[in-house]
């Protein structure tokens, strides 16, 4: 699918679900990739740690592909990048900090001399085939979070990214309310909005208000040691809570090794300018209880993640009943099990947790409402295309931005071809646009048998039976409800499938396959009969 005298859009991450970002925009023959991420698996795909979309259709068309421009850093934007950069063969845009972190991904892959990197340290436009590109900074939890102004022949689109509005950013410097009404001036065909927080009937809030929020929460718990976890990438929250220690007398320390990486690269960036030198996790336990703050990651519940291994007492740092931990962050849906876990291991042993539904030390990342409702009215686009939200959230995103005025609205999903101009846009066609999982060392489809086996395996266990070409059979169960009534239950299946083996006639009883299938349909059988599962059945056929 090669485009012609036209601008697409074909989202394969992102639209659809929250997390995996991959967009691509088509013109003149030309494809272009916005963003490369990921996403973390869920219980959905066993021993599996990351998904990443598919893609497949981009892969095929790599000789018009021109380039992978990173909107900001993290990784449900540049968390693929390692994995498929090279295959992709073309370059990689991004701005200093995103680009320090995505190097360092590139190093730990060792693939950096063989992708290449161009790092735009400016505002200006520059080229990209039949696209002219310029990064408009947007406020976001992480430094240098930008929209994009793709010019085209064809029209003009403003690809949001993940944003918000902040009168009090503490980090970066945002565009202004002028700038971006000079951008609507100029004329937009489309733009293509981030959708996470459309529910959300307020806007975000500032980071100055969390600044606030963690010295009122830090100043009360005088002589107490106190943890905040966040999400390391948040450069913003660092800087804040090295303030905070300052202003409360205690000294800093971090946890995770996330956070080493996040600061380093902000500092080299031009950001965490006089941060404080901070304490080792030694130094942190042998000072008073009330002169530390220790900033941790983990707040969801990330069971390698360093507030996991303090609360089961596996990590260097130790809390004391009257300990505080501060969360400050929000829980992404799906974590909430593993972040309560923590919490409740942390309640047992006296620890006091504070989240944000208590006290004002989180704002989310993304706009809500009134923040759509701003950008609508700066902006002026002729075309809504909803991204970076399950379909509820992009259907009412639409139906917010019908509300506002924009005269079209396109609401789209993974794999959907839109035509955006010329005439009248909307889908037109679909590609390929499944998940891929990182299972071990091996990218493997989703869908594929592997994994459709071990989640089958997960829900109802093993049955293996072993014959040999003298008659004799053995069975053993894995993952079975039965304790005392295992052997048992070996037994009686090995019996039923020697019946069903001696109940073959003619042909049948020489044929493989049609043993091995008697075979494991009587031991399935015997399995469902002792505990109701209907387990998955392997047959060994040992002939000498």
């Amino acid at each position: 699918m090669t485009p012609g005298k036209e601008l697409l859009f074909c989202a394969l991450g992102g639209s659809g679900e929250i997390g995996m970002n991959v967009n691509l925009y088509g013109c003149d023959g030309k494809w272009l990739m916005v963003d490369l991420g990921m996403t973390f698996s869920g219980n959905e795909y066993p021993g599996v740690d990351l998904v990443f979309a598919d893609l497949d259709f981009i892969e095929r068309e790599r000789d018009n592909l021109i380039g992978v421009v990173l909107t900001h850093a993290h990784e449900d934007h540049i968390g693929a990048v390692p994995y498929f950069a090279e295959d992709l063969g073309v370059p990689l845009y991004a701005t200093p900090f995103t680009a320090r972190l995505v190097r360092a991904k590139l190093d730990e892959a060792g693939i950096a001399n063989r992708v290449t990197l161009n790092v735009i340290d400016h505002l200006d436009r520059f080229e990209l085939g039949p696209f002219g590109i310029r990064y408009v900074p947007l406020a976001h939890s992480i430094a240098e979070g930008n929209a994009l102004l793709i010019d085209t022949p064809y029209g003009k689109i403003f690809h949001t990214g993940d944003w918000k509005l902040d009168d009090e950013p503490q980090i970066g410097v945002p565009a202004t309310t002028a700038e971006l009404t000079a951008i609507g001036d100029e004329g937009v065909l489309a733009l293509v909005c981030d959708s996470t927080n459309v529910f959300n009937p307020e806007g975000s809030g500032s980071e100055g208000e969390v600044r606030r929020g963690l010295l009122a929460e830090v100043e009360k718990h005088a002589g107490k040691r106190v943890l905040v976890t966040t999400f390391a990438s948040n450069v913003a929250r660092l800087q804040t809570l090295a303030d905070v220690a300052e202003a409360t007398g205690r000294r800093l320390c971090v946890a995770g090794r996330s956070l080493d990486r996040i600061i380093g690269a902000a500092q080299a960036s031009g950001y965490l300018k006089g941060f404080p030198d901070l304490v080792d996790a030694d130094t942190a336990m042998n000072l008073p209880r009330g002169d530390v703050l220790i900033v941790a990651t983990g707040g969801q519940g990330e069971p390698r993640a360093a507030l996991a291994r303090i609360a089961e007492g596996h990590h260097d740092i130790a809390l004391e009943r009257g300990d505080v931990v501060l969360f400050s962050s929000r829980q992404i849906p799906g974590n909430e099990i593993a972040i309560g876990r923590i919490q409740n291991r942390l309640a047992a042993d006296g620890v006091t947790i504070i989240t944000d539904r208590q006290s004002p030390i989180h704002v989310s990342g993304h706009p809500g409402r009134p923040e759509l409702l701003a950008l609508y009215g700066w902006i002026r686009p002729q075309i809504l295309v909803p991204v970076h939200g399950e379909m509820r959230h992009m259907s009412e995103q639409a139906r917010l931005g019908k509300q506002a005025g924009i005269p079209r609205q396109v609401v789209q999903k993974n794999g959907d071809l839109v035509r955006l101009a010329p005439g009248k846009p909307g889908k037109f066609g679909e590609v390929r646009a499944g998940r891929l999982v990182l299972d071990g060392d091996i990218i493997a489809p989703a869908d594929g048998p592997g994994i459709v086996m071990r989640r089958r395996l997960a829900f109802n266990g093993l049955v293996v039976v072993a014959l040999d070409g003298r008659g004799q059979v053995e069975v053993a169960g894995v993952g079975l409800p039965l304790e005392e009534d295992y052997a048992d239950f070996c037994a009686e299946a090995a019996e039923d499938v020697k019946k069903a083996l001696g109940a073959l006639r003619g042909g049948a009883r020489k044929d493989r396959e049609g043993r091995i299938e008697a075979a494991r349909l009587a031991a399935r059988r015997a399995a469902t009969r002792w505990c109701g599962k209907k387990p998955q059945v392997q047959v060994m056929l040992l002939e000498a």
